[in-house]
């Protein structure tokens, strides 16, 4: 993971998993995949970002073994994005947030 974790921070867990999950759209990604596997343009439009975007954010999320991409073997390709169980576990931290959110936040 390379985040730009330094000194004392690196071995915090609390800063490694902020440094991981503390991106808005990576939330709001393992927040979509968790009840089922979705596509890229699913995806997109859910969250209202450009596909560049999306893409680094997948990438990164492949990287770090949080979400897979499934590339059936179809025609044309369908491609579908789920979460790991490294990615299932994040489920409480988001679930977490949207509590936060309701109860202190206004709309």
């Amino acid at each position: 993971m390379s985040n730009g974790l330094h000194g004392l921070n690196a071995l915090c867990p609390v800063a490694r998993g902020a440094a991981l999950a503390g991106d808005l759209y990576v939330l709001l990604i393992v927040r979509d995949l968790a009840e089922e596997p979705r596509r890229f343009g699913e995806l997109a439009q859910s969250l209202g970002v450009t596909a560049r975007t999306l893409t680094a954010r997948l990438k990164m999320l492949e990287a770090e073994q949080i979400v897979e991409r499934v590339v059936y073997p179809e025609i044309p390709p369908r491609v579908e994005y789920h979460l790991t169980p490294k990615g299932r576990d994040l489920l409480p931290v988001v679930e977490a947030l949207r509590q936060f959110g309701e109860k202190w936040t206004s709309s």
